[in-house]
């Protein structure tokens, strides 16, 4: 397992899932720069090397990322 880890601003409860949908954005454009398809894409690497991703946080205590690969 791989985890990465901020001490940002967190990602409330209620879109913690929708955050791997593309082009799902919490905030505009405005306030955070991006398109939306960053955390889509490491979710489909994921999937296709038979892995998961998974988040872990609290808002405004930051936020953990946790990449399962398989052992083969």
């Amino acid at each position: 397992m791989i985890t990465f880890k901020d001490n940002g601003i967190g990602i409330p409860e209620q879109f913690q899932e929708q955050i791997f949908d593309m082009f799902k954005r919490l905030h505009n454009n405005t306030v955070y720069q991006g398109t939306g398809i960053g955390l889509a894409i490491c979710k489909k690497i994921m999937e296709l090397h038979d892995g998961t991703i998974h988040v872990k946080s609290n808002k405004n205590e930051g936020t953990t990322f946790m990449l399962e690969f398989p052992i083969t």
